[in-house]
């Protein structure tokens, strides 16, 4: 005998609890400590809202699920919340399983709104059921390239793997770079070994790499052999997706970890309400939080404004997008419809060029904002 599922949100009793699905990635092969801190942000964000009164006095509750960067996983997770009854899913990192995800719930009609991932096309076709808090790639990678060329640099070489979030970031580079004199030249780490790509940089004469790989491998082996080459000893590693923003990244390199040059969606001067939820992310992590601590409380804010004014109806939730209006972290929050994108976008996060400072690889320095 199979169990029913259960009963949409608005359908339960008085008192019971308001389910959030929670998407992270906390186990290899996926960023576990990205996911880390986007579940702390998550948990801290329903645990606020909580001590507040809940939702018209019902708790919010999380109903987490490990995503593992794992598409077919997240896809089979997005399956399973409906049937739990959750009002909403949110979070993820990874832009392939966020975008596995995002398509299960428009087909299922469940609100989804993406945490931390950017791809561009998160769905194959526009959508009333999906936001997004984090900027959509072109964006983000336009400043980057715009840093790059204010730095000097217009012979790029990037180190890559297959992947649909690595080519449509090298598609962003040659775009911005090539009308202004730049050129992109990819070297496929699943045919080169690290000492391989020194040879490569020295033959093209390039000036900056570019890590578009997985982290630890074989990012961290590049890196230690492109540091330890002194032919190399003037060319900048980037990391445009983030990677040194973790701590992981600095106990797995050191020194050689630092100058690299990555986004991060931060503003320069956090809004009050982001001072204060820093200090307790900090408490919660024993860390600095990242950036991505930031994106999990404000997805709890911005769904808690939503469940309060409109109701745990899923198609209420959805339809509630082009009316938020909430004072996030990181600046005020609303949606709109952007060109060229599918989903509901803030069009307003932040977006710096930061680096971990050689000097003390604790401390971030801002190099460019866009």
């Amino acid at each position: 005998m199979s169990t029913p599922p259960s009963p949409p949100a608005a359908e339960r009793p008085d008192g019971s609890p308001v389910r959030i699905g929670a998407l992270v990635p906390l186990t290899r092969p996926g960023w576990a400590e990205a996911g880390r801190h986007l579940l702390a942000g998550l948990e801290l964000g329903v645990s606020e809202v909580n001590d507040f009164g809940g939702i018209a006095g019902r708790p919010l509750e999380l109903v987490v699920r490990d995503t593992a960067a794992d598409p077919q996983r997240a896809a089979a997770a997005v399956d399973e919340l409906a049937g739990l009854g959750v009002a909403a899913v949110a979070g993820e990192y990874h832009s392939v399983v966020a975008r596995a995800a995002a398509a299960g719930a428009d087909a299922l009609g469940l609100p989804f709104l993406c945490s931390s991932a950017v791809l561009d096309a998160l769905t194959e076709q526009p959508t009333e059921w999906v936001a997004r808090l984090s900027p959509p790639q072109s964006r983000g990678w336009r400043v980057y390239a715009d840093f790059l060329l204010g730095a000097g640099h217009t012979r790029i070489a990037v180190a890559t793997q297959p992947s649909v979030y690595w080519a449509a970031g090298i598609r962003i580079l040659r775009d911005c770079l090539a009308p202004r004199g730049g050129s992109v030249i990819e070297l496929d780490m699943s045919a080169l070994t690290p000492t391989a790509v020194c040879e490569a940089l020295v033959d093209h004469r390039a000036t900056a790499l570019l890590l578009l790989v997985g982290h630890p491998e074989p990012a961290v082996p590049i890196v230690r052999s492109v540091r330890g080459d002194q032919r190399l000893a003037e060319v900048t590693i980037g990391a445009p997706a983030g990677q040194p923003e973790f701590t992981e990244w600095a106990e797995s390199l050191g020194g050689d970890g630092a100058g690299i040059p990555f986004l991060r969606y931060l503003p320069e001067h956090l809004t009050p309400l982001g001072a204060r939820v820093g200090t307790a992310l900090r408490e919660r992590l024993a860390e600095a939080p990242s950036f991505v601590a930031f994106e999990g409380y404000d997805t709890v804010a911005v769904l808690a404004d939503a469940l309060r004014s409109h109701g745990t109806d899923r198609r209420r939730i959805a339809g509630s997008w082009p009316r938020v209006a909430v004072e996030g972290t990181r600046g005020q929050i609303r949606f709109t419809r952007t060109p060229g994108i599918s989903v509901w976008q803030w069009a307003g996060p932040p977006i710096q060029v930061v680096d971990r400072d050689p000097a003390d690889t604790d401390r971030f320095r801002i190099l460019h904002t866009g």
